[in-house]
């Protein structure tokens, strides 16, 4: 680009993006999309059963038909179609639950500037923070996977595997997804004693009680039980330190049979470790969440299950929103 060509616009709109991302939090936040559910309400509608000022409720509904989230006719606003099946309440793909959680963050966004200084982290764990916080991030993670794990499960091949170990797997969406899939696997759930309840609710929503146990551990400090022929690790090693990797990834080794396979879902960096841009911003959430999370690269991933033994490594690439992929492996 000739620099007489040369523009803020592109900055500009980068730096003003987070007026559009408090827009939509506010709108969820207040429920607006679930109080127009299939209906047509005007302003003075919508601002009564939210017990709020008709002006500023009017400026709300304005800037989110402007943004494409509700649509305007004759002075009355309805839901879209996007709007209508992701954030709704009671719809099977809502994804309030997760919008909530990445508000919940906004403030230590803020402070990317004093994390990278002190390469410390400026806010706790999600799962360390109060109820609503705790109910937003484990349920959010309930909303994304409802979304993606149909799209993971049919492409890895279970067949005849008994067993499966969800490690981290919060409130047990993928090891629903994996025995609704697989009718003669049952699974175990190993998280924190907090997540309990969350994993309860959901297993047995599915009537798969009979089928998948939760086991309260935290499976960094402590020994995880059993024996099983195939382990799922999503989401879970981009909260650790390198170190602490090869050691929840040796834990889930030990506890394999020989010929057992392992399936590590994250949001795998390049080997240059400068792309694709979710995982790279990622990385920075990490950084000031935890006291050494990261995004991982291909090749940190595949060394770590080779230095733990797994052998015929391979990444399975789907359709994902994030660029979150799957390396699987067996136990040598």
């Amino acid at each position: 680009m000739a620099t007489q060509d040369l523009h803020p616009g592109h900055l500009l709109e980068i730096s003003g993006r987070f007026w559009e991302t408090c827009t939509l939090h506010a709108g969820v936040k207040l429920d607006v999309f679930t109080i127009i559910g299939d209906e047509q309400l005007a302003c003075e509608d919508v601002a009564q059963q939210l017990n709020g000022d008709k002006r500023a409720v009017e400026m709300l509904l304005n800037a989110l038909t402007a943004m494409n989230l509700l649509s305007k006719s004759s002075h009355r606003y309805a839901n879209t179609p996007l709007s209508k099946s992701f954030l709704v309440k009671g719809s099977p793909r809502y994804v309030g639950h997760i919008i909530m959680h990445h508000h919940y963050l906004v403030d230590s966004w803020a402070q990317t500037d004093a994390a990278v200084l002190s390469g410390q982290p400026v806010r706790t764990r999600a799962s360390d923070g109060d109820d609503q916080r705790r109910e937003s991030f484990l349920m959010g993670m309930f909303n994304s996977a409802m979304n993606l794990a149909p799209v993971i499960v049919p492409l890895l091949d279970l067949g005849g595997r008994r067993h499966l170990l969800d490690l981290g797997g919060g409130p047990g969406t993928y090891a629903i997804q994996f025995c609704l899939h697989n009718p003669s696997l049952k699974a175990t759930v190993y998280d924190l004693p907090t997540t309990r309840p969350f994993a309860e609710k959901t297993i047995a929503k599915f009537d798969l009680t009979d089928r998948i146990d939760f086991m309260d551990t935290d499976y960094l400090e402590e020994e995880i039980e059993g024996s099983y022929d195939v382990a799922w690790l999503s989401h879970i090693l981009h909260a650790e330190s390198p170190e602490d990797c090869r050691k929840i990834i040796d834990k889930a080794v030990s506890v394999l049979d020989p010929g057992g396979m392992i399936l590590i879902h994250e949001f795998i960096l390049d080997n240059t470790m400068d792309g694709p841009l979710f995982p790279a911003l990622f990385s920075l959430n990490m950084l000031l969440g935890t006291p050494a999370g990261q995004s991982y690269s291909e090749k940190q991933l595949l060394d770590m299950l080779a230095e733990a033994g797994v052998g015929e490594l391979r990444r399975i690439f789907f359709e994902s929103p994030n660029d979150s992929s799957v390396i699987a492996g067996i136990v040598k």
